[in-house]
């Protein structure tokens, strides 16, 4: 399975995951009357939407190379990335903003049977946060990775939501308010987790030196061909899943232009095909 084929799979688990979860947590906060349960719903939804952009964005990023994309059109992901921050701050805000409205209303504490459904919703939150996180690793997708943490904001804002449940249970009256207090704090969490999200794909889109492992693998895979004698400047960018590479080596200064030429074919070769994430490859020969 290609990794655009295995990220595309993965962001249709994230659809229905959303879908069946909001309306779960919808029903369950309206009749086991939890605020921070419909606020939980509320995030879910805008999830929804938010897997529907990285959707778009892994079926965008497919398209092959043409006249005015040379490099492809794997910048769309960091792009979506965005977009799928934006969904995240608006939920936390909406969040915030119910959750001080609800602060401020008198009402009945919540159902304990929410304590049940919270739980499952926890377990299967963290079980898709760690199956969309390993998938985004495996095919070097930003947007998959922006969507598995919105499997991990969910998860937070439910566990805020089952402590904040457990405060009004245990203590009773005058504490009807916790699961709003805890549904609160949650959107702080969510904020701080738009950041994190954020701040990678934005150095993406600059073209940001953030590859040094990768850097050091390059380097070590030239002075396996033969002919390479060193490496100087190398550039790397990321574009959707693909790195693309300007590599300067240096070769004998006694060896001439097509052989010269010979060995940074083989070069590009060797790159592609030991390291399997690198797209193109551009190499520029100096004498030594």
């Amino acid at each position: 399975m290609s990794q655009e084929h295995s990220a595309i799979k993965t962001t249709y688990f994230s659809i229905i995951s959303n879908t069946c979860l909001a309306i779960v947590k919808g029903f369950a906060g309206f009749f086991g009357n939890s605020y921070a349960l419909i606020a939980d719903a509320i995030e879910s939804t805008t999830d929804i939407f938010a897997s529907l952009l990285v959707l778009f964005g892994l079926k965008y990023a497919k398209r092959p190379a043409d006249e005015n994309h040379p490099y492809g059109h794997g910048k769309i992901e960091p792009l979506i990335t965005f977009l799928v921050v934006v969904f995240l701050v608006i939920s936390a805000l909406v969040i915030a903003h119910e959750s001080i409205q609800n602060i401020q209303t008198p009402h009945k504490s919540p159902k304990s049977w929410t304590l049940v459904v919270l739980g499952i919703i926890i377990l299967w939150k963290e079980i898709s946060f760690r199956i969309v996180i390993k998938k985004s690793k495996e095919t070097n997708s930003s947007s998959l990775k922006a969507d598995a943490w919105h499997h991990r904001s969910d998860a937070i804002t439910s566990v805020m939501a089952f402590i904040g449940i457990s405060i009004a249970l245990i203590f009773g009256e005058g504490y009807e308010t916790a699961d709003d207090w805890a549904a609160l704090l949650a959107s702080g969490f969510i904020l701080y987790n738009s950041y994190l999200i954020f701040r990678p794909a934005l150095g993406e889109i600059m073209d940001e030196h953030l590859y040094h492992d990768l850097l050091a693998e390059i380097r070590r895979e030239s002075l396996k061909v033969k002919g390479v004698l060193d490496t100087e400047k190398c550039f790397i960018r990321k574009a959707g899943m693909k790195y693309h590479v300007d590599l300067h080596i240096t070769v004998s200064a006694t060896i001439t232009v097509k052989e010269g030429h010979d060995i940074a074919h083989l070069l590009q070769d060797h790159l592609r095909s030991s390291i399997t994430t690198i797209g193109h490859v551009l190499i520029h020969v100096e004498p030594n």
